[in-house]
């Protein structure tokens, strides 16, 4: 199974200005906080396999590898990298695991709804519920038939996985929220066409479902969809759909969030020429939400619209706010985040 293509920080040997700056920016970060750290070969905003818990925020840096090893999570093959998503997405989110209130807040602005009751997810390394979780591929179900042989699938690789997931409860009843992450990646070519028999018998009859998660379309094919970010999109989006026909863990809908800087253009291109001829829309995310049955169970929503006002409401003093806001330089492009 294709599972994390996007993993890697730099998905074409191309840079864009974006990626550009934040390497100089995580450079001078790293420079600053962790001077005598082992360069891994020689990059200035790599670190050595062995030391990329430094990389994550100071208060999750032991949580996070004893909540990995308890779920058997894989770590991302560029877990070492300053601009790794996977690290991105933990300095944001993990933080937040016991924090339901700071977490409604932001779900509520997320999908701009009123703060609804977040649920716990799954339980923390000691025990204690958690209402976060992170490598979300279906808790223990084969909804889009990855498993080889029978075997149990495995979070972070190797199975369709979402970055996060959250569980709260409306005035509608309870949901799930999949969360994906991006921070520099962009893309362009198709995905190794090696092994698209397989994804074919994989996936078609699950994307194209007459009640699938998809509208129906004469025009389109999988194929079409075998290019980041659609490909992950689309694979994201018929797990959401698979977990809402399920009623998984009692759930009457599960939604799709889209989360990346809003400095990060390149990661917009419509890199599909087949769904850029169907003339949707010039933004990747739009032209997917278009395909939708259901528009609203994907989100885009960008780090900054999300996470800004709950920086500056825990203020300067708050060891998490403080972090991303020295790490993640982007956050106050053009504004203050916290004083």
């Amino acid at each position: 199974v294709d599972n994390r293509p996007e993993s890697t920080p730099n998905s074409r040997p191309s840079s864009s200005r974006f990626e550009v700056g934040e390497r100089l920016r995580q450079t001078a970060f790293l420079d600053q906080t962790l001077p005598t750290r082992t360069r891994y070969q020689n990059s200035p905003y790599r670190v050595d396999p062995s030391e990329k818990a430094q990389l994550l925020a100071p208060m999750i840096r032991s949580t996070a590898e004893q909540y990995f090893s308890k779920y058997k999570i894989s770590w991302h093959r560029h877990a070492n990298h300053a601009l790794s998503s996977q690290q991105c997405c933990l300095n944001f989110l993990m933080p937040l695991a016991e924090q339901p209130g700071r977490l409604s807040q932001l779900i509520g602005r997320a999908l701009d709804i009123a703060p609804p009751d977040m649920m716990p997810v799954e339980d923390g390394p000691d025990g204690r519920p958690w209402y976060v979780g992170f490598e979300w591929n279906g808790g223990g179900h084969d909804y889009l038939n990855e498993s080889k042989k029978g075997k149990p699938l495995q979070r972070g690789a190797n199975s369709t996985c979402a970055d996060a997931v959250v569980r709260f409860c409306t005035d509608q009843g309870p949901e799930f929220l999949l969360i994906e992450w991006k921070y520099t990646e962009k893309y362009g070519a198709p995905i190794p066409a090696k092994g698209n028999c397989e994804r074919c018998r994989r996936y078609t009859a699950i994307a194209f479902d007459p009640n699938g998660p998809l509208k129906r379309n004469p025009m389109l094919n999988l194929k079409d969809f075998f290019y980041e970010p659609f490909y992950q999109l689309l694979r994201q989006q018929m797990l959401a759909h698979r977990m809402q026909l399920a009623q998984h863990g009692g759930v009457r809908r599960v939604r799709v969030l889209h989360i990346s800087p809003a400095g990060n253009r390149a990661l917009h291109r419509v890199t599909s020429p087949p769904l850029r001829e169907l003339a949707l829309g010039v933004d990747a995310f739009d032209v997917f939400r278009s395909l939708v049955v259901r528009p609203n169970d994907f989100v885009n929503r960008t780090i900054e619209d999300l996470f800004i006002p709950t920086l500056r409401e825990a203020g300067a003093d708050d060891p998490w706010a403080s972090y991303l806001t020295q790490r993640y330089r982007f956050l106050s492009d053009g504004a203050s985040v916290v004083s």
